[in-house]
């Protein structure tokens, strides 16, 4: 199962959807984990405390693209 982590769109929500120990959490379980670049940027997280926990960094829609699910904060937009 391939799951994407989506940076936030909206310039208010500093949050993101997975923390590096959550990724942790998802890699023992099987999951291929996909965080789109600079989506923990404003919350603190960079890219690489994410990679270190076992995630793939992606640029991007490319992120994004052919996961099987989506974990975003708010709902992304429909395009």
């Amino acid at each position: 199962m391939r799951i994407a982590v989506a940076g936030e769109t909206d310039v208010d929500e500093p949050r993101v959807a997975a923390t590096p120990e959550t990724v942790k959490k998802l890699k023992a379980q099987g999951a291929e984990v996909v965080v789109q670049a600079g989506a923990g940027r404003r919350a603190g997280l960079p890219d690489a405390e994410f990679a270190s926990a076992g995630a793939d960094i992606r640029e991007g829609d490319a992120a994004l693209a052919g996961a099987d699910v989506l974990l975003a904060v708010r709902r992304p937009p429909a395009e």
